[in-house]
Parts: C-alpha cells; structure tokens; sequence
C-alpha cells in the first residue's frame, strides 16, 4: 500500500510523475517497464484484458517504485471492486462530468462507513495474513481514486468536482473531451485547449494534482509540464514499439538496398 505515498506525495513535493499505456497482454512489458516508470497505466477501457491479465501486470510491477493504475471501462462499483481485490493501487475512472458522479467513485472505492466497497481482498492483504479494522482503514487511506475529465460537464463543472473528499488527482483525456464538444478529432482546438486550461486551473486551484494523456512528442509533454500538468501518460507500449521500428527501419531503407520483401 506504499505505492501511494510515492505517486501522490511525489507531486505534492512539485514532482512530475510519468507513465505510459499498458495494452499487451504479457505481464513481461510491465516487467521491462517499471523501473523506469513512475506508474502503468493498464487500460481496460479500450483493450481486451481480463481480470486474470491485469493482476499479472500489477504483479509485474511489485519490488519497484512503479505505481499499478488499472483505467476500467466505466464508473461501476461492480468494476472498480475486483480490480482493487487483485491488487491495483489506483483506478482511473472514465467520463466522471458531475461532483455527484465523483462522489460515487469515491464511495465505490472506500470501504464503509466512508464507502460502499465490500470486502474480500485477496492480494491486498496478503492472502488473509492482515485483516481486521486497521487493515480496511489502512486501505481507505492509500487507493487512489482518479475521475478522468473528458466531457466539456466536467469542465464545466470543475470547481466542484475538486471539492470532492477523497479524489486523490484527476486526469484529463484531450480527445473524448474535444468529441463533447462537436470538435472529435481536434483536440487542440483552440476551444478545447481552453476547456482543458478550464480544468488545469480548477485543479491546482483546489491542490488536486492533475494529469494528462498525451503522445510522446517531447515538445508538447514539456509544454503541458509548464501549463501546470503534474502526472503525464505518455504513448502506450506499442506505440513506443511501432515507432522505434519504423523510424530505424524507414531510415536504414531510405538509405541502403533493404527495401521491405514483395508481397
């Protein structure tokens, strides 16, 4: 349950924590990955992993520094409960638009009197080895709870979203939110990048750590570092994968006779 304290408290000592998108379904990149990362990103919204997948990829990330966030396909607390019983440290929860909707993650997240989450964590607790109040307080006080602010609702309702107990950062997705609002494919829209400054200011207003996903141009991160980003998911393993090949390979076959073989 240490994997808090380095995530969030690293941000509030004005650290900027990085990470990337797990999409495969072989623990083994999470592996390769997370001494170098500050989180993983394992997405179950857009990628067929199950629950045996994901718990394999927080597995891989045990004995480093790196922080196991698991994205769910929706704000359910029928998902978000096994995922924190196999051991996530944190969910990302998507197209959170409202405080009341915030509030319900929360809830979804902590056991009771604070929550609605049922017991019966098996990682967690070290297979039955810790148990007992000072197990499930315990637990209350490290998950991390992180609506994802992608519709212009959320935006628009910023201001109270932030106040909600109990969210431990928020994360902002630039392309679902541009679709919101009639600009689906542009997210750097002018209208957009004011909507997502809406929600930057919003954040660091209420001292919410807030992030971002974005691609892995090094301009670009480094400019939503100076708007006040405190976490970036950059790219996804096979983007990183796609891209080294192609330009290695593009450029030696510009430059020699290894043109790729005929069909």
């Amino acid at each position: 349950m240490g994997q808090k304290s380095r995530f969030i408290q690293k941000m509030q000592k004005g650290g900027i924590c990085l990470g990337t998108g797990i999409t495969f379904s072989d623990p083994a990149i999470t592996e390769a990955l997370s001494r170098t990362l500050d989180f993983a990103w394992i997405d179950m919204e857009h990628n067929p992993l199950t629950l045996e997948t994901v718990q394999a990829h927080i597995m891989a990330t045990k004995g480093t520094a790196c922080t196991p966030l698991v994205r769910l396909a929706w704000n359910d607390p029928v998902l978000i409960k096994p995922v924190l019983d196999i051991g996530a440290a944190g969910v990302i929860l998507p197209m959170v638009r409202t405080a009341q909707e915030a509030q319900r993650a929360v809830e979804a997240c902590l056991y009771p009197p604070a929550g609605i989450r049922g017991f019966g964590p098996r990682r967690p607790s070290d297979y039955g080895r810790i148990e007992g109040p000072d197990f499930c307080k315990e637990a209350n006080d490290s998950v991390i709870v992180i609506p994802q602010m992608e519709h212009i609702d959320a935006a628009n309702n910023i201001d109270e979203i932030v106040r909600v107990p109990g969210i431990s950062a928020l994360v902002i997705g630039p392309n679902d939110l541009s679709g919101s609002m009639g600009l689906l494919g542009q997210p750097r829209h002018p209208e957009v990048l004011a909507a997502i400054d809406t929600i930057i200011d919003g954040a660091r207003r209420a001292k919410v750590p807030v992030g971002l996903g974005v691609g892995s141009a090094y301009d670009d991160i480094a400019a939503w570092i100076k708007k006040g980003a405190q976490w970036l998911s950059i790219g996804d393993d096979y983007g990183f994968l796609t891209k080294g090949v192609d330009e290695l390979f593009g450029r030696l076959r510009a430059t020699y006779s290894c043109s790729p073989a005929a069909d």
